[in-house]
């Protein structure tokens, strides 16, 4: 049986951020039900629902792409992060800290789907 995007490290890690998400934003404030915790949420959904589409994609191009608009959705989570934290919501250093650890793997990940080693994807 093949790979999928499952095998990926930074879709598990990705996962596992949605996971730590929820947990942070379990206590906000009522009034935040459809505002910041909905966001950071739905931020936090994107990143590996966009890694799963781009492995599912026919073209390499097409992968780098949706890889690309996971790091956007983890530009949005950590914006969210910050104010999270000036709204003292929650204190944002750990998942601040993961964010950027995604970031940088997630960057990697494009530099190595450009090289063209990822036969697999090719296509």
């Amino acid at each position: 049986m093949g790979k999928t995007h499952k095998d990926l490290g930074i879709w598990q890690q990705g996962i596992d951020l949605v996971d730590h998400v929820y947990q942070a934003t379990k206590a906000f404030p009522k009034d935040e039900e459809y505002g910041l915790k909905s966001q950071m949420r739905r931020a936090a959904v994107s990143y590996p629902s966009n890694i799963a589409e781009g492995a599912a994609r026919s073209s390499r191009n097409e992968y780098i792409r949706f890889a690309y608009i996971a790091l956007g959705s983890l530009s949005e989570l950590e914006t969210q992060l910050v104010i999270a934290g000036r709204l003292k919501y929650l204190q944002p250093t750990a998942l601040l800290e993961e964010v950027e650890s995604l970031r940088r793997k997630t960057l990697n990940f494009i530099k190595y789907l450009k090289s063209g080693k990822n036969k697999g994807t090719s296509k």
